[in-house]
């Protein structure tokens, strides 16, 4: 799971050994069409119509650093909800637009009845800075004058995150009396951590009349007239502009110059599939809001709205699947990181020297200790994974400066390998929680139920996951070429053994000829959890699986127990605790297909790679504006029917989004060679929903390419169609 603090769901039986972090299911986000805007460490959810609604859409609302600013947020006409017409965010996720009309309003106070569809109004709105801004326009489409009422409520509950999510609290703050001034108002609440926090509202022109928790505007239209008013939301102490509409205008422009920035320093494609296309430009617009910039560089945080954090796990893999177009991110992941590993051992925050950053949080339930991710540690994968990426990044850039920056952090974190990550010497990474307060499974999937025998058993820890093995083993490897870049030649030695006597281990303690792939995990007594799940494709992914084995776990991978025909399921049909609505036992997560597709290629499987390609592809055209989710439910692909969806499903979620980037990756067998100044493909295939792609701004040191790819039957011909530098194209058939 990319969000360990949600180790389970309400969905399905509690576990009494678990501490309360679920996130509550008591509402579809399916039914309540959300409308999600982020901006740094602020992010917004609202309905179609573009308001915060409490009650059924318990997570509406502008939120700041982990704590809910708005709660309430509601316009009426004449005491009334206008009718929705449209909805949607712009492509580059820069702006909400909602238009609405006028229901049929009966004759009053002397102004005759209103008909239908008179008035129009269009919400255009955004964050930027700590801040939300808006425009709402009114316009009389009527051929006489018009007077009316439109009213816009508003409170601020002051709700932790985790409290929103379903978390009960005996004892909360206090919220203050509103301060009511000519043309706002500022709501206030003290925290029990002591902390004040503040939202202010600010509205031009000035409302008719103003209260703490209504502005009231009186509307007079001649016909073919518009009136305009401005809303500006701030968070805690965000700058003030001297007008709202100011506001509006230059956060504006600021926004959406940002996000053209962040644009053009990645590469981009086009292809001959307009659904694809769609679907790419969403996810590319995605991850721009998704990315924040911290002190070391651009940071993807994991998803909205759950998980509008820093996550160790979620942002290693982000930045994986995005490191062919856009290098700097995995930079800025690595520096961040490294920047805040831990120094010293913390049961209470699962934290020991060298280990890697899980989760972060700012919220007061965190800072007063009630939930244990203020500062937290509790994966098994992200060292590992850390170590894998500051290699991969060496070789996709050629970038010595910044693996010599890293390598301290590199060889705390294979520390951490051998001296905590192996806590009984077996030379396999194992985890266990600390504290109490820590969450049971530490590996992407923990939920509490997610790791267990044939039988259903769960499982006893320490447990030693399939997919860390690989990813350590992964990691020495890495290790050795940063080493040996940097001239620690008998480092790279030592490491490189340690890869190659990992490999061996792991091959006979994981791989079960019986179950035909390997086995889920280890259990504490070093028994193998039976069960044929989608962990065995990241051996693939990672390289530690023979090469012989690779046929027996892409079979097994892509049978229809596994394949649902959207996706590898997390967990294949027939096993104990299957079950597709589930989190982690049955359903279709992207990054994870993601992953699996990445291993196939590294193994040769190119075929099996356009399947999972096709598959997510397909499903991603049912999806509200062509937003691959976190996850979705593992039913069966049917003939006419989309995928189900999963309720409480992030999106846009990072790692999902960057799932297509990786997709196409593994489909053509791209890489770079710094050495040689090449791009190369290898066995490239297009899947058959793409006829042409082109691909521009493939970047290799100073130099970049720009390369049409071409379907041709099974495999694909390629041509040069723009060179910056001395790059060269290279072709593996």
């Amino acid at each position: 799971m990319p969000h360990s603090d949600a180790a389970a769901l309400t969905a399905g039986l509690p576990n009494p050994d678990e501490p309360d972090y679920v996130i509550a299911a008591s509402a579809s986000q399916i039914e309540t069409t959300p409308r999600t805007l982020k901006h740094d460490d602020t992010f917004a959810v609202f309905d179609a119509h573009g308001d915060a609604v409490p009650g059924l859409a318990s997570n509406h609302g502008i939120f700041h650093r982990d704590t809910r600013h708005l709660s309430h947020f509601f316009l009426t006409m004449e005491g009334v909800r206008p009718l929705l017409l449209s909805s949607t965010v712009r492509d580059d996720n820069a702006t909400l637009s909602c238009d609405l009309t006028n229901p049929d309003l009966p004759a009053r106070c002397g102004e005759p009845e209103l008909l239908h569809d008179l008035i129009h109004l269009r919400r255009s709105r955004f964050l930027y800075r700590s801040a939300c801004h808006e425009c709402l326009s009114v316009h009389n489409f009527d051929v006489v004058p018009r007077r009316f009422e439109i009213a816009l409520s508003f409170s601020a509950d002051f709700a932790d995150l985790f409290e929103v999510r379903g978390a009960r609290r005996t004892r909360r703050g206090t919220i203050a009396r509103p301060l009511i001034e000519r043309d706002g108002v500022r709501l206030v609440y003290t925290g029990l951590d002591r902390r004040t926090r503040q939202t202010a509202l600010r509205f031009e022109p000035a409302p008719t009349e103003l209260s703490g928790d209504t502005a009231l505007f009186r509307i007079a239209l001649e016909p073919g007239e518009t009136q305009v008013i401005y809303v500006e939301i701030r968070c805690d102490g965000a700058p003030a502009a001297p007008s709202a509409r100011l506001a509006f205008r230059s956060a504006l422009k600021n926004a959406r110059a940002d996000l053209r920035a962040r644009a053009a320093r990645a590469a981009s494609v086009i292809s001959s599939n307009h659904h694809f296309n769609e679907g790419l430009r969403r996810a590319v617009s995605d991850l721009n809001i998704l990315i924040t910039d911290t002190p070391e560089g651009a940071y993807p945080y994991a998803g909205v709205p759950w998980f509008s954090t820093v996550f160790g796990r979620d942002a290693l893999i982000t930045a994986f699947e995005m490191l062919w177009m856009d290098p700097a991110i995995a930079r800025g992941v690595l520096l961040h990181l490294a920047a805040n590993q831990a120094q010293t051992s913390d049961p209470a925050a699962d934290a020991e020297p060298g280990k890697i950053l899980h989760e972060v949080r700012f919220g007061e339930m965190a800072e007063l200790g009630e939930v244990p991710f203020r500062r937290y540690y509790g994966s098994v994968d992200s060292t590992p994974l850390f170590v894998m990426l500051a290699g991969a990044h060496l070789k996709r850039t050629g970038d010595v400066t910044t693996a010599r920056l890293l390598w301290p952090a590199v060889e705390s974190a294979l520390r951490w390998i051998t001296d905590h990550g192996d806590r009984d010497g077996d030379g396999f990474v194992e985890y266990g929680r600390r504290s109490g307060d820590g969450l049971i499974n530490q590996g992407w999937k923990d939920s509490h139920d997610s790791v267990f025998h044939a039988d259903g058993r769960l499982a006893r820890g320490p447990i030693a996951l399939v997919e860390v093995q690989g990813y350590v083993y992964a990691a020495w490897r890495a290790a050795a070429d940063l080493a040996r870049s940097l001239g620690h030649a008998s480092d790279a030695d030592l490491f490189a053994a340690r890869a190659q006597a990992l490999r061996s281990a792991f091959d006979t303690a994981f791989f079960d000829p019986a179950l035909g792939t390997y086995v889920l995990a280890l259990d504490g007594e070093k028994r193998p959890c039976r069960v044929r799940s989608s962990n065995a494709g990241h051996a693939l992914f990672s390289g530690i699986a023979l090469t012989e084995r690779a046929e027996a776990v892409v079979s097994t991978l892509m049978a229809n127990a596994s394949f649902s025909g959207w996706g590898v399921r997390t967990l294949a049909a027939g096993e104990a605790r299957f079950n597709p609505m589930s989190y982690h036992n049955g359903s279709v997560w992207p990054h994870d297909n993601a992953m699996i597709a990445m291993g196939f290629a590294r193994y040769g499987f190119g075929t099996e790679v356009a399947r999972i390609f096709e598959g997510l592809f397909r499903a991603s055209v049912y999806f509200d504006l062509r937003r691959l989710p976190e996850l979705f439910c593992g039913f069966a692909r049917a003939r006419s029917q989309g995928p189900v969806s999963y309720p409480v499903a992030c999106a846009p979620q990072a790692w999902a989004a960057a799932a297509p980037l990786a997709l196409l990756q593994a489909s053509l067998g791209l890489d770079f060679d710094v050495a040689q100044g090449q791009v190369t493909f290898e066995r490239p295939v297009l899947p058959r929903f793409l006829d042409e792609l082109i691909l521009r701004g493939l970047t290799v040191a100073d130099g970049a390419l720009d390369v049409k790819i071409q379907r041709v039957g099974a495999s694909a011909a390629l041509s040069v169609i723009g060179r910056k530098g001395h790059v060269g194209l290279k072709v593996v058939a």
